[in-house]
């Protein structure tokens, strides 16, 4: 698997995101732009990169935080104020997150890896909420797939939901987090706005199941959960794409 760093800035900061792909592979692939958790790019949203990649896609990594984010240690308030920081202002949100895609989308057609016609874009987490607010602003996604999100719904109560594509979200009905009443706002927002969407609910699990760190109560790695949750993003890709 080969990882490249590509910088950009916005508001005059400097970030870095990632290309991740199998560079044994010689055939152009479908993108995949990726936010990460709340963690930034790091060892382990990197690892995430990695699987998902495989030999199928090309993952774009974004970075919300700020180049070197990922390598520092951080406290969970740390981290909590970090995604904050972010989630809470809306401009910089969608503004980040499109320079991270059209800067390292344009990275990956110049080193002729990707089918640039055959884009979707994952979130994990906090991520996950990000991504969906880069959709509302009417990114050009064909498939969108959240896993246990964070912050569902619109930040600015009234954003217009202009999702273009379809929509996945993998989450668990006991995540203290993201509750079931977040959720079935999401789906109404979804359904008003005609999206196509789909929400697959895992019993009993709670947040971060596709997380290998997490192994508090509320949060918790599953692998079982994890494998079975990459298997329904690639069949939605593949319905999709």
């Amino acid at each position: 698997m080969a990882e490249k760093t590509v910088p950009y800035q916005v508001d005059g900061r400097q970030f870095e995101g990632m290309i991740v792909y199998d560079d044994s592979v010689a055939a152009k692939r479908p993108v995949v732009f990726m936010q990460p958790d709340w963690k930034g790019i790091c060892a382990e949203t990197i690892g995430q990169a990695r699987a998902v990649a495989g030999k199928d896609y090309v993952v774009l990594m974004a970075d919300m935080f700020g180049a070197g984010y990922g390598t520092k240690p951080k406290t969970v308030d740390d981290l909590r104020a970090g995604m904050l920081a972010v989630h809470k202002n809306l401009p910089f949100t969608v503004a980040c997150g499109g320079k991270a895609y059209d800067t390292l989308l344009a990275q990956a057609q110049k080193l002729g890896l990707v089918d640039a016609a055959k884009v979707a874009a994952i979130g994990y987490c906090a991520g996950g909420g990000y991504a969906l607010e880069q959709a509302r602003a009417g990114a050009n996604f064909k498939a969108l797939v959240v896993f246990h999100v964070t912050n569902p719904n619109p930040v600015v109560a009234g954003t217009p939901c202009n999702i273009k594509g379809r929509v996945l979200a993998i989450h668990g009905s006991a995540d203290p987090v993201t509750p079931k009443p977040m959720m079935d706002a999401f789906e109404d927002e979804l359904t008003k706005a005609k999206v196509d969407w789909q929400v697959m609910m895992f019993g009993g699990a709670v947040h971060s199941f596709c997380d290998p760190t997490a192994n508090a109560a509320a949060q918790r790695y599953d692998d079982k959960l994890c494998r079975k949750s990459y298997m329904l993003m690639r069949d939605f890709f593949a319905e999709t794409l």
